[in-house]
């Protein structure tokens, strides 16, 4: 029984009687809204202050311990603690006896019992599970190096997944910071702006704010860089002048987002049939907070009859999916030679190409106006929606086509890496081979 394993903790919120309980950092405070599938949590929404911490001092949780959801619809979620935290009293927490058992190998058995548990709690609208049941749930245990020798395995490929995030998240901001610089501050314009007025050389102003570098570093770039950098700053005007949208660079439009939309694609309005094996159905759940790649993992999939017969019309590669339900703006592009059906709550968009390019777009759409204005627009029901035809209302900036596809090809080598096919390929591997690794189906020598 998992109390045999070491001491559970149930959390706790601290006191309204607290003054300055909470602050942007210290101790961890973990809710689950913080178990947003990563497999440690070190970094928290909230955190908790001196005060705080002294107000739960009874209720600080060590690292490298164990922590279950055990209340709500998505209860059963297992994580671990990078660090010594707190959490609400919506999570159970294990403090597992090192000295008997692998405190990693612990949470893996528990990720794979997380339907488990929701039938342990019932179903009641707001299952609960409490300390005591909780304390009571039974798990088979091999003895601690045989725990240590099947986490080696399992903590490799989790590390190497892991580090992929890290390279595609790294690479995501040096694709966000060009597009802020490029078509928020407009730094090339500005530079020309300044260059003018000063008598120098406004082309060379450009290239230095595209590029990062000094005019003495330009002089030692190869002929054909140097030129294709001259090329680039050239497209970029000069001037600023007003509209819709404040100052914007001169030559570029305004224009509203259904005079850039080809087709919109969507589903019925309901959930299709589903099975097992077939074409990857997308949710909300699917589309990534922070990523153009969408989780192709996905536990539903639909028949290739239900596919050319339920929807109305199919995605191709460089559509864009939206969330519109619920989540809303979450974003993704429509991979190369991938076959994907949507659920409703999921819209898809394809664009004008002779007038965005869909990468462009993608980070127009990831940017706080473009967020602000759909916010501006949002239906508030049981849950908050944004409909087709209030997004057609919204103004956008419709740079130079020539710009974006420049910008489209410069981060391309960012934002396409092979990290995340090859992030997929291991989670497969890990998924597969981690229930058969704990049931000893799979022995570690074999591997």
């Amino acid at each position: 029984m998992l109390e045999e394993i070491g001491q559970i903790v149930t959390g706790k919120t601290p006191s309204s009687n607290v003054i300055g309980a909470f602050s942007s950092s210290g101790i961890p405070f973990v809710t689950p809204k913080d178990m947003d599938g990563r497999r440690w949590i070190e970094t928290t929404e909230r955190y908790l202050s001196e005060a705080g911490r002294q107000s739960l001092k009874n209720y600080l949780i060590p690292k490298d311990s164990v922590a279950v959801s055990c209340i709500g619809s998505d209860m059963g979620k297992a994580i671990l603690l990078k660090k010594d935290s707190v959490t609400n009293q919506q999570i159970n927490t294990i403090i597992v006896d090192a000295s008997k058992h692998n405190p990693k190998y612990i949470y893996y058995v528990l990720s794979l019992k997380q339907e488990e548990l929701k039938s342990i709690a019932g179903g009641s609208a707001t299952p609960i599970l409490n300390k005591g049941h909780f304390s009571k749930v039974v798990i088979e245990l091999p003895d601690k190096v045989d725990q240590d020798n099947i986490v080696q395995v399992l903590d490799s490929l989790d590390c190497k997944i892991e580090l992929n995030n890290q390279i595609n998240q790294n690479l995501e901001s040096m694709a966000q910071a060009m597009f802020k610089s490029w078509f928020i501050d407009f730094d090339p314009v500005r530079a020309k702006i300044a260059a003018k007025q000063e008598g120098k050389d406004s082309e060379l102003a450009a290239m230095c704010a595209i590029s990062g570098k000094s005019e003495a570093e330009l002089e030692q770039m190869a002929k054909e860089d140097f030129a294709e950098l001259q090329a680039t700053a050239a497209l970029f005007p000069d001037e600023l002048v007003e509209s819709e949208l404040g100052e914007v660079p001169k030559g570029w439009e305004v224009t509203r987002f259904s005079n850039i939309v080809e087709k919109y694609i969507d589903n019925r309005g309901k959930t299709p049939p589903i099975q097992s094996e077939g074409i990857p159905l997308l949710e909300v759940k699917h589309l990534p907070e922070f990523s153009l790649n969408p989780d192709l993992n996905t536990d539903k999939k639909v028949s290739l009859e239900t596919f050319n017969t339920w929807f109305r019309a199919h995605l191709q590669e460089n559509d864009l999916i939206m969330s519109t339900v619920g989540t809303i703006g979450r974003l993704c592009i429509v991979p190369a030679n991938r076959t994907l059906a949507i659920a409703q709550n999921i819209l898809g968009l394809r664009f004008k190409l002779n007038k965005v390019n869909p990468l462009f777009m993608y980070y127009q759409m990831n940017s706080a106006k473009f967020r602000n204005d759909v916010d501006a627009r949002l239906v508030i029901t049981v849950q908050s929606s944004i409909k087709r035809k209030d997004l057609e209302t919204i103004d956008l900036l419709q740079p130079d086509i020539n710009i974006q596809n420049i910008f489209a090809e410069k981060i391309k080598p960012f934002v396409l890496s092979q990290q995340s096919d090859e992030s997929l390929k291991l989670i497969n591997i890990r998924d597969a081979l981690l229930p058969k690794l704990l049931s000893g189906e799979v022995e570690v020598e074999n591997l």
